[in-house]
């Protein structure tokens, strides 16, 4: 009889790690959670009595666990580089999220040891199975807007995450952290991206300067095909949480996001107004679902996944790109961020 789940372990209970934690136990039909882990025992503990599954603070007893056929990595990035080798070299499937690694030598590492040991391997980026994006990439491939010249996306936090969640030396920074989705979403809808600029500051949360960050950044690139794009990045849109993105077109414009969270306009004297979208979970719990539906389906099935650790160690590469253009202030070739030179 063919498998018809996948027992899973989750590896990372943080803020998205507890999320994944109920879609895998209650969403995921294709998902069996068998196990979690976290360094935190008492996360991991509260978590496995929550779902009744096994506990484990020691991430790599989980991968040495013989009753988990695949993991999920949702630890902080710089993790992944010896969980992703641990999985590959114990023949677990693995599904990671973003952002791949911290440095281009890292990812090329992982890639090789995967390869090597012959495993499943889909990269996290929910943004392509979210409903705006994925309908948007469908109208761009049938002509819809004729040929994409322009792409402009928009990347908001309502509010600025725990320092240690945020530090240059776990997550990469601003354009690595945050801007890794447009780059990828980029590169999805419009091609490879040739060349970047990019300018940034501390403008609103000084404790970022402190550990090397910023909060505001703004990033124009050129398309290998010529296309042209623009991406701004911020920690602080305190009006809520802010995701969009317009692609133009030779015949026609797409605009893929929202603002309002519940359909309910607020029509008084001199005066009309609604609500915002929250924060991640509520703007993209949806897509975070099917991105894990889809993980299973394609181990089940014997498909290959859609979203690819090439796709990781692109989108890696951008924006490291944009970090070298910021801190050198001029234009960075894409081309130039090698495993040889690119990282931090």
């Amino acid at each position: 009889m063919a498998q018809t789940k996948i027992n899973l372990g989750l590896i990372g209970l943080g803020r998205l790690g507890q999320l994944y934690a109920e879609y895998l136990a209650y969403a995921v039909p294709q998902a069996r959670l068998v196990a979690v882990a976290d360094t935190d025992a008492a996360r991991a503990g509260s978590i496995a009595d929550a779902f009744g599954v096994r506990q484990y603070t020691e991430p790599l007893a989980l991968i040495d666990d013989r009753q988990v056929d695949a993991v999920a990595i949702v630890t902080p990035t710089r993790t992944h580089f010896d969980l992703v080798k641990a999985a590959a070299e114990c023949k677990k499937a693995i599904f990671c999220e973003k952002p791949l690694s911290l440095s281009l030598a890292e990812a090329a590492e992982m890639k090789r040891v995967i390869e090597r040991a012959g495993v499943f391997f889909q990269m996290g980026f929910m943004r392509r199975f979210d409903k705006g994006f994925s309908e948007a990439k469908k109208k761009i491939d049938g002509g819809t807007i004729g040929k994409p010249v322009v792409f402009r996306a928009t990347s908001r936090d309502p509010h600025l995450p725990h320092l240690e969640c945020v530090h240059p030396e776990n997550s990469g920074g601003l354009f690595v952290d945050m801007g890794v989705h447009d780059f990828d979403i980029a590169r999805w809808l419009m091609g490879e991206i040739e060349s970047v600029h990019s300018i940034a500051g501390t403008l609103v949360h000084p404790e970022l300067k402190a550990i090397g960050d910023v909060d505001n950044g703004i990033v124009s690139f050129t398309f290998v095909s010529g296309s042209l794009g623009a991406v701004d990045l911020s920690r602080n849109g305190v009006y809520g949480y802010d995701i969009s993105a317009d692609i133009l077109g030779t015949e026609g414009t797409l605009r893929v996001g929202y603002l309002r969270e519940t359909p309910l306009l607020v029509m008084t004297k001199n005066n009309v107004s609604h609500d915002t979208v929250p924060f991640f979970p509520e703007r993209f719990g949806q897509a975070y679902v099917d991105q894990l539906k889809n993980f299973g389906e394609n181990l089940l099935g014997g498909q290959p996944p859609p979203v690819t650790i090439e796709d990781g160690i692109e989108a890696l590469r951008v924006a490291l790109a944009a970090t070298e253009s910021y801190r050198k202030g001029d234009t960075v070739q894409v081309s130039s961020m090698t495993a040889e030179a690119g990282g931090p």
